[in-house]
């Protein structure tokens, strides 16, 4: 048997686009929560940064609350928006556009970074921002690719 003959009954399998189930956008929500409260936890009672930020004139604490509201209902977005891409275009560029959106939105999110007061406050914020879209993004990638 040669090889042409051997690759014609049993195909490599390619890397392809495939809609992934919603467990697993569920999955990557949840990963990119717990994520954030693992960077918040080690950041604010664990390193002793005041996480305050300038909201609206006043200051306020952010604390894991804030967290996990903010990476549940971004990462949920996130994903929404890809399977809505997914609905509208039925291509494999849904993938593609999507990537390239979320990484504008996550570097879009950092100018919200500078409501800290403090440069350990800013930092903290760049650092949940960048965790979140990481792992949104990673997931997004992974759960279509594979």
């Amino acid at each position: 048997m040669t090889r042409t003959a051997s690759l014609a009954t049993h195909p490599l399998p390619s890397r392809r686009t495939t809609r992934a189930p919603w467990t697993a956008d569920l999955a990557g929500t949840g990963a990119a929560v717990v994520c954030a409260l693992v960077t918040w936890a080690c950041a604010v009672p664990l390193v002793g940064v005041d996480l305050t930020v300038l909201a609206g004139g006043q200051t306020r604490q952010v604390g894991p609350l804030d967290v996990v509201v903010a990476a549940a209902v971004s990462a949920a977005a996130g994903f929404l928006t890809l399977r809505l891409l997914e609905r509208l275009t039925r291509t494999r560029r849904a993938l593609r556009i999507w990537l390239v959106t979320a990484t504008v939105v996550a570097l879009v999110s950092l100018l919200g970074t500078t409501a800290g007061v403090s440069w350990g406050a800013t930092m903290t914020l760049v650092s949940l921002h960048s965790v979140v879209a990481a792992v949104v993004i990673a997931a997004g990638w992974r759960s279509r690719t594979c």
